[in-house]
Order: C-alpha cells, then structure tokens, then sequence
C-alpha cells in the first residue's frame, strides 16, 4: 500500500520505524532519484535522515518511482546498437535467412522459422556496455516527492479523493477504491457523487453486513451486486453472479423494495441481468412486494415504461416539444438530448436548459459545452469511443445547429459554480489540457493526460516505446508509426517491415514475451520530414492487451549529445498502460513545429483482426482518426481560465493555482482534480 500510494499520489508516508542516523542513505536517496527522474523535498529527505530504517524505506521508494515510469523492466532492444547500427529491412531478412542456411534449418518462407529473427541475440548486460552514460541535462525531467502524513493518514486521503471523485474512474482506480473501501467501512465520505463509486462502497459494506448508503435506483442495486460477485460495475460487460447469503440477499432486496415504482422501467435496459440476479436472491422468499415486482418487470409479466422510452415514444410521434416537457423532469438526461431537441426544432429549449443546469453535475455540463462547440459545421468523420475506449468512425450527415444562446446558458452556470479567488495563477503547461469528464477518457500511467490534451516536447530526439510481457503464449507485439504529411495524406510509415525512413528508426521485431520485450522507434529533427506522426501498437498474435501479464506505452525526449541507454528513466516524459479491448492500439498523435514537438494525447484502439495486424492495413482510418482529433475543439483549462475571468476576482478570497503537479509550497489543484471546480 505504501509503494501505491506513492505511485497514485506522489507523497511518501512516514516511516513508522525507530530513530537513527540516516543521513548517509539521505543523500544516496537523492542521487538515486535524480537518476529515475524525480527529485526528493527537503522535508522527505530530512526525515529519511532521522531513521534507523532509512535504506529499506529509501529503496521502497525508489522502487516505486520506477515502477511509475517503467524502469523496473530490463528495456532491451533486438538491435544492441540502436539507434545507431539499424540494417536496411531487406538486408537484415537476409542475413537471418543466410544465418538459417547456415546452420542446415533452410527457410520456407516463415520469419518465425528463423532462428535469429525476433530473439534477442545478446544479453541486457552487453547491450549496456554499447552505450555510454546518459549526460544530464536541464531539459531532463524532475518531478518531485512529497512527504506526506503516516501510512494510516495517507490510506483515509486517498480513499476520500477516490471516493468523492466528481467524474467516473478508471477501472484501476475502482479497483483501488474497493480496495481502500474493505479497510474503511466505518467512514462514510460526505457525499459520493458517481453511481460507480456508490456502488464500489456499497458493495464492501454488503459483505461486513453494513447498512447501504444512497440506494434510490434500481440499477444502484444491480451496480452493487455485480460488484460484490466480482463483476463489472458499469455494466457494460456480463456478471456470473455468485451466491449471496441470505444476510445479503435480504439487504439487497431491502433497497430494491425502497426504490420509488416510478424507477422500475429502468430494469428494461438490463432485462437479462436481473434475470439472472432473481435467481441468486429468490425474491419471493422475503416479504418485500415492490421488490418482487422487479423481477416480474424483467420477465415482462409486468409492464414499467422506462423514462428514456417515454421519450422515445413522443420523438417517434414527431412530437418534439413533448419529449421536451418530458424530458424537463430529468435535468442529466435533458441536457444529453439537447443535439436532437434542437435538430428536430423543440421550442423553447434554451430556457429549459435554463432550469435544469443548476441540477446537473459539472461533467456533464462540461461534456454538453463541448459537444455544442464542435456542431457549427458537420465533422470530416464522427469518430466515437466507447467506455472501452473502442472506436468506430461514421459519416456526419447531421444538418448544423445554431446553441449559442444554450452555449451562454451553460457557460453562466458554470462561471456561477467556480469557487471565488483573489489570484488565479496558471501554469503555462496546463492551459491544452483537456478538463476531464471520465477516467475512461485516458489510462493509468505517469504523465498521462485526458483525451485531446496536448504538451509540448523538445529536444533533438523523440522516442516512443512499447513493453509487455505474455502471461502464458507467446505473444508479439509490433510498434509502428504512420507518417503523414501537412493534409494528413499517408508518406511513410515505420515497422517491422520498414526498419527506418527518413529519420525514423525501429529498434528490431521481438516476437516473444517471456521474460518481457521491448521495442522502440526513433524520430530524429534534422532528418525527419513527416508533419504528423502517429504511434500505434498492433497485436500480431498472441494476448490481447487485457490479458497480458503488463503491457504499457511511453515517450521520452533527449538531445543527441546525451547519449545514454535506448531506455533512460529520467528522460521518460509519459508512460500509459494499455488495457483495451481492440487489436490496435492508438495511444497519442505527435504533430512536428519546426524543432519542437506538440502531442495530443487519444486512448483509443481499433478493432483489428484476429490476428496479422499490421500498419498498412488501418492506414486510412488512422488518417480519419488523427485529422478528427487535432480539428476538434476541447474543453481545455485555457477555457476554464476564461470563464474564472468572466467571474472575476474576490479580494478576500484564496489564491488558486491549476498545475500538472503538486509544488512543495502545495495548494495546487492538479489536472486530476479540475472536476472538483465545478461541481456545486
């Protein structure tokens, strides 16, 4: 707990140990964090110094700084020399063909069958000794440690920050919060505001046979219940639902019996999953009536027209100033329809929208705005994603519209909700950042940003990479990178079939994971021509991203008189893991500005096949893809910073400073906790 603390939070908690002189590991600490890239605070470095402990706390730490960015793995590329040393394609095919003729194998026509192609050909340890040390530099990143409180403290902070997050979290972050939730059942936080978290909660105080907490819908139950069989709490996917107690079974249908009747057509949109539930609770075995008539909904032997089908039914009647007042009862569910009320020409719409704001969460608001802000022309393609991050790309037929007086409406309610200040202070790193609306928008890591967010990297080199490792079949995963010109046309590409083009390097094919695999690519200025350039990681074969043992994407950026292994911690700018459900994974788009880099973060994967994925055959939608997400327009903290200035200053008020990180002075609401501005 104490190294995941560190990961999620960079603080350290105290050290519980006895008193002694640890000055000595103090500075070794020190020296061995600047080398992954961190830098410790004068007060976690003093309080090293007072402990008799101090080398195994110190090492704690370090190791979970590393496991942060992905230096616990052995990064080592088939090509000892890289990026230096890199064969043409086809030569290199044939001295591993020549090398198989060699040794009486022969080659019919398979790569695999080679034996020096996609196996590393020489130890970690002689590919170091290639490489000089990496010389420092001022450009080289520095993100600095915290102390925090005692571990105890620490576990209470994070649980409540997780709790009362203001938008979804990811599903690493629900796992963590069940987590923490078993170890604090007799902390109730002030307010849940997600429905996922409510249940997470909820379902840890099922099992130690707690009351509930905010149970007012039927699906908060089915929610609860697959999180306590150890299912899936946004219900996107199938629960196998255990058998629950009979303590349990009577608490949950105790809930259901609460829930208003008004409610129970929601149970249409998850008929199949409270089919099975009825048959773990046995409802009839308990004197809750209302409760029974659920499951009798989900059979259909009674009938619950749901809300979402009230409105349905009057837009099929082309009846949309019906839909309107109907859809005037749910404040969430009205402003996520207000595209279609528009589109099919509802009257009055702005001054419902008017009514219900003050009534809708702040992601929502913030989603709805920017949603609004892109609908002045159609798109060149709609490209979604799901909760998944999947994605699917469709034609945009739909007509444009006009909401800027729906726009002004939402944007006065958000400037009403944002918190007084005498100072607003901005870092300039921040201001692309996209103000994040779901955990589902981006992916646990260090550095990670919420989709469309953009940086800016500089340095003369940049480098990508991707590491996994197979839990029990061999499984190959390729880097590649599509090259695209100024109009988004395809010029180029970089992968295990083209080992370098203009200033791009692969560092080899590696086609086996056992032990963990690692493939890079370089992009060098002085030689590289391409305007946009695409990273993505196919799946050749083998497990798919959500099965394998670990499996992550990163960035870094050096200059070439750095030099310094292909994997260097204190230069890795980002590391994201990937857990999706496609074959192809799309994690940032780079866009070149003269010597200067600017990424904008995506998280999305493509479907794929089967298996053979390969850059050539999803180059067309990448084109779509890449050009959708650099013309969209975000809800960035440039646009927050707008609307704190519409609001205006209050003398007497606090200071609020927006950065990527903490300071050590603190006090600043960092990227994660945007959300919590505008939530009323």
């Amino acid at each position: 707990m104490r190294t995941t603390i560190i990961k999620k939070t960079l603080r350290v908690p105290l050290s519980d140990g006895a008193a002694g002189d640890g000055g000595t590991t103090a500075r070794q600490l020190d020296v061995a964090l600047i080398k992954a890239g961190f830098k410790a605070s004068r007060e976690l470095l003093d309080h090293v110094g007072t402990l008799a402990d101090a080398e195994e706390y110190a090492v704690t730490v370090v190791r979970a700084v590393r496991e942060l960015v992905g230096g616990q793995a052995q990064h080592n590329p088939y090509f000892k020399d890289f990026p230096h040393n890199v064969p043409d394609t086809v030569e290199f095919w044939l001295e591993c063909i020549d090398d198989a003729f060699a040794q009486g194998i022969g080659f019919r026509g398979n790569l695999l069958d080679l034996p020096r192609y996609g196996r590393v050909q020489h130890a970690y340890e002689e590919m170091l000794e290639a490489h000089d040390e990496l010389i420092g530099s001022l450009k080289d990143r520095a993100t600095v440690l915290h102390l925090g409180g005692t571990l105890d403290d620490e576990i209470t902070r994070l649980y409540l920050e997780l709790a009362a997050s203001p938008i979804p979290l990811g599903e690493d972050d629900r796992a963590l919060l069940g987590e923490l939730a078993t170890q604090r059942l007799d902390l109730v936080p002030e307010a849940v505001p997600t429905r996922e978290n409510r249940a997470i909660l909820n379902a840890a105080r099922l099992v130690a046979q707690r009351p509930l907490i905010d149970v007012d819908t039927v699906t908060d139950v089915l929610r609860l219940a697959c999180e306590a069989s150890g299912g899936d709490v946004t219900l996107r996917e199938p629960t196998r639902f255990r058998s629950f107690r009979r303590p349990e079974r009577r608490a949950l249908l105790a809930a259901l019996n609460e829930v208003d009747t008004s409610k129970f057509g929601d149970v249409n949109q998850h008929r199949e999953a409270w089919k099975r539930l009825g048959e773990r609770l046995h409802p009839h075995e308990h004197p809750f009536e209302q409760a029974q008539d659920v499951f009798a909904v989900a059979r259909k032997e009674k009938t619950a027209r749901s809300f979402a089908g009230q409105v349905e039914v009057a837009f099929a009647d082309n009846d949309p100033d019906l839909a309107l007042r109907i859809l005037s009862k749910a404040p969430g569910m009205l402003l996520r329809q207000v595209d279609r009320l528009v589109r099919t020409g509802a009257t009055g719409v702005a001054e419902a929208v008017r009514a219900a704001v003050p009534d809708v969460s702040g992601r929502v608001l913030v989603s709805v705005l920017e949603h609004l802000g892109n609908r002045e022309k159609p798109d060149a393609a709609r490209v979604f994603a799901n909760r998944s991050r999947k994605v699917w790309i469709a034609d945009d037929t739909r007509p444009p519209i006009d909401a800027a007086a729906i726009i002004g409406v939402i944007e006065d309610e958000l400037v009403r909700r944002l918190p007084d200040f005498s100072e607003l202070i901005v870092d300039p790193e921040v201001l692309d950042v996209a103000v994040p609306v779901s955990g589902a928008a981006t992916e646990e890591g260090f550095g990670v940003l919420p989709r469309g967010s953009k940086l800016r990297l500089d340095g003369d080199v940049l480098r990508f990479f991707v590491h996994w490792r197979q839990t029990s079949k061999r499984t190959d995963y390729d880097l590649s990178a599509a090259l695209l010109n100024e109009n988004f046309e395809f010029c180029g590409y970089v992968s295990w079939t083209r080992l370098k083009d203009s200033g791009a390097f692969h560092s080899g094919d590696i086609t086996d994971a056992t032990d963990g695999a690692t493939e890079f690519i370089d992009l060098h200025h002085n030689a590289f021509n391409a305007k946009y350039v695409v990273p993505q990681v196919n799946i050749y074969t083998g497990e798919g991203f959500d099965d394998v043992a670990e499996s992550m994407f990163g960035f870094m950026s050096r200059d070439l008189d750095q030099q310094g292994k292909p994997f260097e911690p204190s230069t890795v700018r980002a590391r994201s893991s990937m857990r999706g459900r496609g074959k192809v994974a799309l994690p940032i788009m780079f866009e070149r500005d003269g010597d200067t880099w600017h990424g904008t973060w995506l998280h999305l994967y493509l479907r794929g096949i089967t298996w053979g994925n390969r850059i050539e055959e999803n180059r067309d939608l990448v084109k779509l893809i890449t050009s959708a997400a650099l013309h969209r327009r975000y809800f960035t903290v440039r646009r927050l910073v707008e609307l704190f200035g519409r609001k205006g200053s209050t003398p007497d008020a606090p200071s609020i400073h927006i950065g990527l990180t903490r300071s050590e002075a603190g006090g600043v609401t960092t990227v994660a906790e945007l959300g919590n501005l505008l939530s009323d």
